[in-house]
């Protein structure tokens, strides 16, 4: 199985920043590779600074539990099944949407977290990165 590198983060990291570019915001790019290690992280200009570790804790919660950021939204507000998941993990995990998990050949191999604009921007720009991995492999 392939590992994420460098080279490949770089290109994850180009094809979230064109689709951040072409909505107009600046936002925070982070890759992990499959044991949750930090590959490259790149903040774009003028992004938010809180943005640097929420974008690292999404790609980490994508890749530790091994599914979307989003899929934790509804189970995680209060009197839900998983309410206060988010206070375990030393506070990394992250109930909502940005942090996608980066699969090849039906195993997950990294993840991809982005932040600095409204959630739904947040995905519209890691699903940018998600197809260019999924292009490069």
């Amino acid at each position: 199985m392939e590992k994420i590198n460098l080279e490949l983060a770089k290109k994850v990291i180009a094809g979230a920043e064109k689709e951040a570019g072409n909505i107009g915001v600046q936002m925070v790019i982070s890759v992990m590779d499959d044991g949750g290690n930090l590959v490259a992280t790149h903040r774009m200009d003028d992004a938010w600074l809180a943005s640097v570790d929420i974008a690292r804790n999404k790609a980490w919660t994508a890749v530790a539990l091994k599914m979307p950021t989003s899929n934790l939204e509804e189970a995680t507000v209060p009197n839900a099944e998983l309410w206060g998941l988010n206070t375990t993990n030393q506070g990394k995990i992250v109930v909502f949407g940005g942090g996608f998990p980066l699969e090849k050949d039906g195993k997950i191999v990294g993840a991809v977290g982005v932040s600095g604009g409204a959630v739904p921007q947040d995905v519209q720009v890691a699903q940018a990165a998600v197809d260019t991995f999924n292009a490069e492999k």
